[in-house]
């Protein structure tokens, strides 16, 4: 099981990453070389509006555990009444895109786990108790602010400095596993091969390079991932014709229908309803708002 040593440059997931970087300070972090083979990365974000802006993500195959602060921008409590919020919490496999409304100033620091890495935290239940569902830290880590202990909520957003919420995170998760998981292992293994063969399209291939039943293999992806396996190979698809919506620029598109055959649809028409079903609108639409400069355009974009 390999471990990376920097995390991901790429925005894939985050739609119309462009804007989303303008109004927020945007990072990603590498965690303690114990947790590399469970952890994508850490994710921080920090921002200042002085007007509210909607973000959207169309999920990774993965749990995160999600330390959160929002409130005015002038500091609590504001001339509304409006007070500083905080909250932990462990955000399972999102079915369909997220939407976060940000105002004011706040603070979000996230651990994204790699597809499978999580089960060797919370062995307790399988990861698609968690799928489309977001709950408490300490429903998921009894222990989490427990007594006579440190609360990591306040470890964790306190710091100004990088380095020192890196540190909060990195303690918080080595005091609670990770514990032995072959299976956890296997599963991990299983979505890095899907990651990275784009030929592999269809569960029944997966299945032979795993020697497992497409039954055994539907078992260990609902314990250890969270979603199925042709979920994750549809998941990976919109994630590859985002990023080309978003490269393709103001002088052209991707060609939809040769790309929809590179990623194993039967035609473009299956493609665009799937783009659409997750993004909320077509391929081309997207295309053309990412790259335009007026806003008008870029309210097509999904605001919901």
């Amino acid at each position: 099981m390999s471990a990376a040593s920097a995390p991901r440059r790429d925005t894939r997931g985050i739609v119309d990453p462009a804007e989303l970087l303008a109004r927020v300070r945007f990072r990603r972090h590498t965690p303690a070389p114990e947790l590399r083979p469970y952890l994508e990365h850490y994710w921080l974000i920090d921002w200042e509006l002085t007007e509210p802006y909607a973000t959207h993500v169309v999920p990774h195959p993965s749990v995160n555990v999600v330390f959160q602060r929002y409130g005015p921008l002038d500091g609590p409590p504001d001339a509304t009444g409006a007070s500083v919020r905080a909250s932990a919490e462990v955000a399972g496999i999102g079915l369909g895109l997220f939407t976060q409304k940000l105002t004011g100033a706040g603070r979000v620091c996230g651990v994204q786990f790699r597809p499978g890495g999580f089960r060797p935290f919370a062995p307790a239940w399988p990861v698609s108790a968690w799928t489309g569902r977001r709950v408490p830290l300490a429903e998921v880590f009894a222990a989490a602010g427990g007594e006579g202990g440190s609360d990591p909520l306040s470890a964790v957003l306190s710091p100004d400095a990088d380095h020192a919420r890196v540190a909060a995170l990195d303690a918080f998760l080595l005091a609670h596993g990770p514990a032995p998981d072959p299976a956890a292992e296997q599963a991990m293994e299983l979505v890095e091969l899907i990651r990275a063969d784009r030929g592999l399209r269809r569960v029944s291939r997966l299945a032979s390079a795993s020697g497992l039943s497409a039954r055994s293999l539907q078992r260990l992806f609902a314990a250890c991932i969270g979603v199925g396996p042709k979920w994750v190979i549809l998941r990976y698809r919109i994630h590859e014709a985002l990023e080309r919506a978003e490269a393709a620029g103001p002088t052209g598109a991707p060609d939809w229908a040769a790309l929809a055959a590179e990623l194993g649809y039967s035609d473009q028409a299956h493609l665009v309803r799937d783009f659409t079903a997750t993004i909320g609108v077509p391929p081309t639409a997207y295309a053309r708002g990412v790259s335009a400069p007026s806003p008008s355009v870029r309210r097509r974009l999904p605001a919901r």
